[in-house]
């Protein structure tokens, strides 16, 4: 597919309205899709590394960072997880070449003196207020959840998130000794085919989703 572009400053930009080319647009969102069919091919933590390397230096609040992954790969941590997914969710874990847990760490406040030294202390005053700080934790990890999916697409890869599961059960048994919570199952693989038989449903437009004041 080809962009028409336009020169400021000696770079090129897509008269779209948009910093990066129709491909890149459809790689991330036109094109992609929540994928539930995946080939067999290996997911490497070469390549997860790579996708959190890439989507940590999106925005958090005081650069809090709080997410946190859990990679699943082994039969016994896939059958473990499975049990505790909604039933229409079970086999899409035991299938998908890996697995990610995306977690919030409530204990994030012990890692502000670092990447927040003009807030560090922060970190004591937090430390009593455990509701304060899952509040922000679970918050913060969302929004960097949402910059995973697009990271594992701009890997080449393919995301298929749930929320069908059982958070309480993950919890107590994956995280017991960490305190994580767990947020999102996100099954991640190559995608087989179009990975979904599902048509591609409408989205609101920006006139629909949005007012100017």
């Amino acid at each position: 597919m080809t962009t028409d572009t336009t020169v400021l400053d000696g770079l090129d930009f897509p008269t779209s309205g948009l910093a990066v080319g129709d491909d890149v647009a459809d790689l991330l969102f036109r094109e992609a899709r929540t994928a539930a069919a995946f080939t067999h091919d290996e997911v490497s933590d070469e390549q997860i590394a790579a996708v959190y390397d890439l989507v940590k230096w999106g925005p958090t609040a005081l650069n809090t960072v709080p997410l946190r992954l859990l990679v699943v790969r082994t039969p016994d941590a896939r059958r473990r997880l499975a049990a505790h997914m909604n039933e229409g969710n079970r086999d899409r874990v035991l299938e998908a070449p890996v697995t990610l847990v995306l977690a919030a760490d409530t204990g994030f406040h012990a890692h502000i003196p670092t990447l927040a030294p003009h807030m560090a202390a922060l970190a004591d005053a937090l430390e009593g207020q455990p509701e304060q700080r899952e509040s922000m934790a679970r918050m913060n990890a969302l929004i960097q959840a949402g910059y995973l999916i697009v990271g594992l697409r701009a890997a080449g890869l393919a995301a298929g998130p749930m929320g069908g599961m059982d958070a309480q059960g993950i919890d107590a048994d994956f995280f017991a000794e960490n305190g994580w919570k767990s947020l999102l199952v996100v099954n991640v693989g190559h995608v087989e085919g179009a990975g979904t038989h599902y048509p591609r449903a409408e989205r609101l437009s920006y006139a629909q989703a949005s007012l100017t004041v």
